[in-house]
């Protein structure tokens, strides 16, 4: 009974290992996202992404390509 106890100590502590470091990875991978994208916003400026579109006198809606 108590290697079976043991057993589920170790397995416990390596959830909580396993948890943690899943934590700290999501953490990482939200800051450098976060650094991309304001890398994005310094390399674009104030301009925006995409020029004006025109619709080329056809109206409002036109047909589906």
């Amino acid at each position: 009974m108590f290697e079976y106890e043991l057993h589920r100590m170790n397995h416990a502590q390596l959830v909580r290992e396993a948890a943690a470091q899943r934590l700290s990875h999501e953490a990482a991978e939200t800051v450098g996202s976060a650094r991309g994208l304001r890398r994005l916003g310094r390399r674009s400026g104030n301009k925006e992404a995409e020029g004006r579109v025109s619709d080329g006198g056809r109206g409002r809606f036109v047909r589906a390509a």
